[in-house]
């Protein structure tokens, strides 16, 4: 059965969720991150999460590659479009801009340490950083408007990634959410889904590797 190597609070939360949804065999790895000794070194050199080993041994990195890859394990379990629909490209168009919009958009903000050494540096850069995130996150606000999800009425795999940026602003208590009704509505909905509860409690379980 393939594993998926996760951290907890990572974005490798939207895979985990995925799994749960699909309901199929698998195991969870639960590692630390940006500790050299970490057993993600041996499955990712870059030491990242999310990576998916295969029962070939292949392992494939990258939420682009294993979302997409996820959802097509399972088609009856509508996570995503069928080839060729413009469906499949909504959703791959939600996943393009979180994977290269939204999600470096945090960095700066969460992490102003790997832009500059100078920690004089750090609150401008965080400054500028949150100024273009709520930028994006308004945006999201505008696409989810009037939708249940990402593109409609059924949840897919655009979502389980949508949730962990909506867990990152939630888990701070951002003042933000008070901005944005329909990206907290759309949290509301994503919580109470049982892949997530499921998936959370795996997490947060003693980090050892786990069927599910």
């Amino acid at each position: 059965m393939p594993t998926l190597y996760v951290a907890p609070g990572a974005c490798s939360f939207g895979a985990h969720v995925v799994l749960k949804e699909l309901g199929i065999p698998h195991e969870i790895a639960v590692v630390p991150l940006r500790t050299p000794d970490s057993p993600i070194h041996r499955v990712n050199p870059l030491g990242r999460v999310p990576a998916l080993k295969l029962d070939s041994g292949e392992v494939l990195t990258e939420n682009g590659a294993i979302l997409p890859f996820l959802g097509d394990l399972k088609p009856e379990a509508g996570l995503f479009g069928p080839a060729g629909s413009v469906e499949r490209a909504r959703i791959q168009e939600w996943i393009g801009f979180l994977n290269s919009e939204l999600h470096p958009a945090f960095r700066p903000v969460n992490r102003p340490e790997i832009f500059h050494d100078d920690g004089a540096a750090h609150d401008a850069i965080k400054a500028k950083g949150a100024e273009r995130l709520l930028q994006l996150l308004h945006f999201v606000d505008r696409k989810l408007e009037g939708k249940t999800w990402a593109i409609g009425d059924r949840f897919t795999i655009a979502d389980a990634y949508l949730g962990v940026f909506w867990r990152w602003l939630h888990r701070t208590q951002s003042p933000w959410l008070a901005q944005l009704p329909n990206l907290a509505a759309f949290g509301a909905r994503f919580d109470q889904r049982p892949s997530v509860q499921a998936a959370l409690a795996a997490e947060t379980a003693p980090p050892q590797q786990k069927a599910a």
